[in-house]
């Protein structure tokens, strides 16, 4: 599923209680597995959504010391000037692509399936989104930042997640990817996308984590973008 890691352990899953009519892909933040995820978003289910929460896999990330842990892509450094993993960022987006293209082979159409992530995996779902020809209901960005961000024109993006919506959320105490990064990243997308569709949300006292009320947030958007079709 992930570029060479053949074996990249299969997605954690939770299964919608009746016929699955939408799906939630959520990526995992660096370091982390699905598994996580999969429990918090198990907290917030409709019955008609299926919920998958790939693994990334196992890589040595320049950040820390080239220590190999699971990450989408390589990460260099933190700061909005550092050099980012072009290469390693559209395989992975590519590799999301065709989980997309999975869950529709299954069923269930794109325009039925949102997409989210966590830091470095929202970042990846943000890229996935605005370059993907796959039209989405929606993106859940949770305290990340949008990779790449000079590849994509100056103006309205033409593809056709030009409407899409977004639910962008960050804590106002992130250490690690500090609220400014999100701050810039909602006036990109609101340049990029239809701006109404853009929905920021911050967390006060909310580090580099979520929180209850966030997870209530991405139920509500979750719920309005993917409502019952039966």
């Amino acid at each position: 599923m992930c570029g060479n890691n053949m074996s990249a352990p299969l997605p954690a899953i939770v299964p919608a209680a009746r016929k699955a009519t939408a799906a939630v892909i959520f990526l995992h933040g660096l370091g982390d597995t699905g598994h996580g995820w999969s429990e918090a978003l198990a907290g917030i289910k409709s019955p008609h959504v299926k919920y998958i929460c790939p693994h990334a896999p196992v890589m040595p990330v320049s950040l820390n010391m080239n220590m190999a842990m699971p990450s989408w892509f390589d990460i260099i450094g933190l700061s909005p000037d550092s050099q980012e993993d072009e290469a390693g960022i559209k395989q992975a987006a590519e590799n999301v692509k065709a989980l997309i293209d999975q869950e529709v082979k299954n069923g269930i159409p794109s325009n039925r399936i949102i997409l989210g992530g966590f830091s470095q995996g929202g970042a990846l779902s943000l890229y996935t989104a605005l370059t993907t020809h796959q039209k989405l209901a929606g993106v859940v960005a949770l305290s990340c930042w949008l990779p790449l961000r000079a590849s994509f024109p100056q103006g309205p993006i033409s593809g056709v997640n030009k409407e899409i919506a977004v639910l962008q959320c960050h804590g106002d105490c992130d250490p690690l990817v500090p609220l400014m990064f999100g701050s810039l990243t909602v006036e990109k997308l609101k340049s990029m996308i239809n701006p109404a569709n853009v929905t920021f949300r911050t967390y006060s006292g909310m580090m580099h984590s979520s929180c209850i009320e966030e997870m209530m947030d991405v139920k509500q958007f979750i719920d309005k973008q993917l409502p019952p079709v039966d």
